[in-house]
């Protein structure tokens, strides 16, 4: 990493005090490499976009790849926007005309269309209210998870906090996202959503201090998205859905035999598939066999699913039911509500643009 400061030239993280970076398999930057980036999804990797967005294995492919670019500047919302119109003109062309061609694209393409929209959707909640950074978007959630004006991190607990940062909570799924963010800097926007939910209800932390940290992890950060996206998934909005995700489920649905675990946890390498989002439920001589004892070789799960789910859920329902909530819940509608047709009185639930 080096940075250029104005009339000192290049200067490296270190020599500024800053940590050395550990992402080594980051994409390259430049406007060539945008543009081509931007060909491909569109000619080739985009056409099962709608399925593959969700996926930690497919989405490196099928997802555009194009967040960190839009947030250097190397392309802008503008070109992406126009390029996708264009080529679904294109193909609807095809389509007036009988040729054949995967109709995946349509659908693929039209949601793509929309998380680009979301995409500036969400930096115009940020420039009309910046606070967002600092203080929840709904007011009547403040000293929900022990927040307070003398304490704005609220209930931080810092060994908890550093086991998630590492990759070390005993959640394959968890670990597995967090270690491929520290060497490259990008997860699609499913994953996203689970790391800042499992902050959030698993580990009932207030999501300030952890989502700090992901915009150090994040190479396509921009604050707009993120702290929107970070209160949206700790459920302080009053105006989006509650989404409590499972790893355990979620590591079932979108790794089953394991490609991507083990590719970021090796020491799972041994564990059999239907075992390996709960490696602690192997019997001892069978963790001795895939080599992945618990305790040792892998840590167990910091807290327990099936107790921290029910215990998040009744505390955020508890204020999310309350007259004083839901009043503010409507004045955060009134100034950040989407404005789609047909969703006067609901908002669509959320996603990390970023990792779209």
């Amino acid at each position: 990493m080096c940075l250029v400061l104005l009339g000192v030239g290049p200067q490296s993280a270190e020599a500024l005090g800053l940590p050395a970076t550990t992402m080594n398999r980051h994409d390259r930057g430049g406007e060539s490499i945008a543009q081509a980036m931007l060909e491909s999804f569109l000619q080739k990797r985009g056409v099962n976009y709608r399925a593959d967005m969700s996926s930690p294995v497919e989405g490196w492919e099928g997802c555009s790849r194009l967040s960190a670019y839009l947030a250097f500047g190397n392309l802008s919302i503008r070109q992406a926007y126009h390029a996708t119109r264009d080529r679904v003109a294109e193909l609807k062309e095809k389509q007036k005309s009988g040729e054949r061609f995967d109709r995946r694209w349509l659908g693929s393409l039209k949601s793509y269309e929309a998380r680009l929209r979301w995409h500036c959707h969400f930096m115009q909640k940020f420039e009309s209210e910046p606070d967002i950074e600092f203080r929840n978007m709904n007011r009547a959630y403040d000293g929900l998870r022990g927040d307070s004006e003398a304490n704005p991190l609220g209930e931080v607990d810092p060994a908890k906090l550093d086991v998630w940062k590492h990759g070390q909570t005993g959640y394959p799924m968890v670990d597995a996202c967090m270690r491929c963010l520290a060497e490259t800097g990008w997860i699609n926007f499913r994953m996203r959503a689970m790391l800042a939910s499992f902050t959030s209800y698993h580990l009932w932390m207030h999501w300030k201090a952890p989502a700090d940290f992901l915009a150090t992890r994040f190479i396509d950060y921009e604050p707009g998205i993120h702290f929107s996206q970070y209160q949206m998934q700790a459920g302080v909005t009053g105006i989006n859905t509650v989404r409590i995700y499972s790893p355990i489920k979620q590591a079932k649905d979108q790794d089953p035999v394991g490609v991507f675990i083990r590719r970021w946890l090796p020491e799972l390498a041994g564990v059999p598939d239907k075992h390996l989002a709960e490696p602690h439920k192997l019997p001892p001589m069978a963790q001795r066999s895939a080599g992945c004892v618990i305790g040792k070789d892998y840590p167990p799960p910091i807290v327990d699913h099936a107790t921290a789910y029910r215990e998040a859920k009744e505390k955020t329902y508890r204020r999310k039911g309350q007259k004083a909530t839901r009043e503010a819940s409507r004045l955060v509608y009134a100034k950040h509500g989407s404005r789609k047709r047909g969703k006067a009185q609901r908002v669509a639930s959320g996603k990390f643009e970023s990792g779209d």
